[in-house]
């Protein structure tokens, strides 16, 4: 299929995106991890391990990750390293997910306990900042500390619902200054003014690599979680595009002079669908399909060719809040529609991995089951 000759073109190309540690190399390293467990092919695991030998240091340090910064996006990265440890089983790696823990439990908190979302952005939660931590915090406890912070992050999510919600339109806004003195904030909910598609994708994939990696007999907990990723699932799916089975870079402004389908972001919508239907928070019956369209148009429809190779095409770069001396970035529907659109980012090409892993996987369960 398409998608993995682009899979196996990107990685054969692929140079780590920035010289220090950084969270986009980290969607491609989850995305290779994936592939390996879907397909039991060695070279995308190699890929991983190679990887991180730039980084990682014998007594477990990482090279180049600018850890006194305090940015929530650097502990995605160190999703990855609990596969590497499990696969070589080598000391390095274990002492490595200290370090990143250790980080996160330095990082600086809201008042409400959610994690800020970096050091120049204090007391501020993005939806991003969901994704980049939660999944690792979860695995970390589930393995390693006895489960014994699960409340912690359990509120992180009910935090986002509580503040960032907004049960008229089913989405969550982007940013929430818990402050509320950011120019980009409402000064009564002190939330941003616009549903950006990707931070929703990120909180989809979020919500449900966390439940991934906890003790489902942890059963009430685990509840939370899934009524939190129905809800929000059910709506940011009012506003998919009927044509293309995509979503909005907007997303409920479909009506927008120049709002058009994301790539990035409608794959993690996919993701989380393909995911949730293989650990039964979804009915597979009634949201197999689904899922499937959305990655399945983005096959069709956005992996171009050129030159012999494919690229992924329709991304939204970068997007993002603030700061005071950014004044572009104010949260509005003309911010998210004036940043520039690209090809073969790692914030999308690394959840197309993840999102095929989870729909070949799918379509195989269904087969056996005869539901396909």
């Amino acid at each position: 299929m398409k998608a993995e000759k682009f899979i196996r073109d990107y990685l054969e190309d692929y140079a780590r995106f920035k010289d220090y540690w950084n969270y986009e190399d980290g969607c491609v390293l989850t995305g290779a991890a994936q592939m390996y467990e879907a397909s039991g092919e060695e070279d995308y695991a190699a890929f991983v391990e190679d990887y991180f030998k730039y980084f990682i240091m014998e007594d477990g340090s990482i090279a180049h990750a600018h850890q006194n910064r305090f940015n929530i996006d650097n502990i995605n990265s160190g999703k990855a390293l609990f596969f590497v440890h499990e696969r070589t089983k080598d000391e390095k790696y274990r002492k490595a997910i200290e370090t990143v823990m250790n980080q996160l439990r330095e990082h600086p908190r809201c008042e409400c306990g959610n994690f800020y979302h970096k050091e120049i952005y204090p007391k501020q939660i993005w939806l991003d900042g969901l994704y980049m931590a939660q999944p690792f915090y979860m695995e970390y406890e589930t393995k390693y500390d006895k489960k014994e912070q699960y409340n912690d992050i359990i509120r992180q999510f009910e935090n986002v619902q509580k503040y960032m919600y907004d049960a008229e339109k089913g989405l969550c806004y982007h940013g929430y200054d818990e402050a509320k003195t950011q120019f980009w904030a409402d000064k009564e909910t002190g939330c941003s003014a616009s549903f950006w598609l990707r931070s929703m994708g990120w909180y989809l994939m979020a919500l449900v690599d966390v439940m991934d990696k906890m003790s489902v007999e942890i059963y009430e907990q685990y509840r939370k979680l899934e009524d939190i990723y129905r809800l929000v699932l059910r709506g940011i799916l009012k506003y998919q595009d009927k044509e293309s089975r995509l979503f909005w870079q907007v997303v409920d402004r479909s009506d927008a002079e120049g709002n058009y389908t994301e790539t990035s972001g409608s794959l993690m919508v996919a993701y989380s669908i393909l995911k949730a239907c293989r650990m039964g928070i979804l009915l597979k019956e009634k949201y197999a399909s689904a899922g499937m369209e959305i990655l399945e148009s983005i096959m069709e429809n956005r992996l171009k060719e050129r030159e012999g190779k494919l690229h992924l095409t329709g991304i939204c770069h970068a997007a993002g809040l603030g700061p005071a001396d950014n004044p572009v970035r104010d949260g509005s529907l003309a911010y998210y529609l004036s940043e520039k659109t690209g090809e073969d980012d790692p914030k999308a090409a690394g959840v197309l991995m993840m999102a095929y892993a989870q729909y070949i996987q799918l379509k195989r369960e269904m087969e056996r089951d005869g539901a396909l």
